[in-house]
């Protein structure tokens, strides 16, 4: 009798296997796909630059995979706290990391427990943002030439305000000074909407922020575009030269908000979430709401999005070397 039980209770056991693997055939692959959730960790508060791409390329991706997602902010420590944690998460596609030139930059100037570029895979660079040197309407310089002759005049006296220190804009600036004999005081403040007050309260000859940051005092004639540290001319603002242009390439830079996964993420995985972004920020809807934040759609990533980092990495390593910048 206990023999029958047993083989009654078996049998039932497997019977209820077949029936739950019968049922789940018959769930809808896209049903199936909502069962995934993906942490993406952002380094930066809330509510900032890098939050709104994040959240209108989800959102995109959420509609067309069925996939849902989590933005997880751990701002702290110049992007640190945030990017430490991803680069502990387990390779699976499942936890990411929003990172930005600052991943690179602080690889040289602290000391890291995780490797900047061995630490992480690289998916997608998912947008840009052009910076723009700004001046108050007020200022005497309508141009890039008459700002440099003034330093050139006025060594030691102008002032050049930005986030920082030991941003992407006060590498730059160090890279100028470097490479043009310039005498500049570089003037770091902890974010964009300080860096315009400044500008705007005359406290500063001169500026370098986010183009979303400014275009409502340009609109309102506060403000004055000299140039943009962009390789290319800004689609917005055609009649704005690039550093280049003005004769300053070694000004020139871009900020980007990239996408990374951990470490040994499988290629297959990668390549799924890259094919991802890439549709979302082609997507026109995606691309109007980033031009209304004055962002621009990226094109590179995977091994193009790694090269780009393998660049800037070198790029900043040498500037912060011939320059001595300090980590705080």
């Amino acid at each position: 009798m206990i023999a029958r039980n047993a083989l009654r209770a078996r049998a039932r056991a497997a019977l209820c296997c077949l029936l739950a693997a019968a049922s789940l055939a018959l769930v809808p692959q896209g049903a199936l796909s909502q069962q995934r959730q993906i942490k993406i960790i952002n380094p930066y508060p809330p509510g900032g630059t890098a939050d709104i791409i994040i959240r209108l390329l989800t959102e995109q991706i959420g509609r067309a995979q069925g996939v849902a997602f989590v933005i997880e902010n751990r701002p702290g420590a110049g992007t640190v706290i945030g990017s430490d944690l991803a680069s502990r998460a387990a390779p699976d596609g499942n936890t990411l990391l929003i990172n930005t030139p600052a991943l690179l930059i602080n690889a040289h100037l602290r000391k890291l427990n995780f490797d900047s570029l061995a630490s992480f895979e690289p998916i997608c660079n998912m947008a840009q943002s052009p910076q723009l040197l700004m001046v108050n309407s007020t200022s005497p310089y309508k141009t890039m030439a008459d700002f440099v002759a003034a330093a050139r005049a006025r060594p030691g006296e102008l002032t050049l305000a930005s986030t920082g220190p030991a941003s992407p804009s006060q590498i730059g600036l160090e890279n100028l000074k470097h490479a043009s004999g310039l005498d500049i005081i570089y003037v770091p403040f902890p974010g964009n909407a300080p860096t315009v007050n400044a500008l705007l309260g005359g406290h500063v000859t001169a500026g370098i922020a986010n183009f979303a940051d400014l275009t409502g005092h340009m609109q309102a004639g506060k403000l004055r575009a000299l140039v943009t540290l962009t390789p290319s001319r800004v689609a917005t603002l055609p009649g704005l030269p690039t550093v280049a242009e003005a004769g300053f390439k070694e000004f020139e830079y871009l900020i980007w908000f990239g996408l990374v996964a951990p470490a040994k993420t499988p290629p297959q995985t990668v390549k799924q979430l890259a094919d991802w972004i890439a549709a979302a920020r082609q997507a026109p809807e995606v691309k109007d709401k980033l031009g209304i934040q004055g962002l621009f759609p990226a094109t590179e990533c995977g091994a193009d999005f790694a090269a780009l980092m393998r660049h800037d990495y070198g790029t900043y390593g040498r500037v912060i070397h011939d320059a001595g910048i300090k980590g705080e």
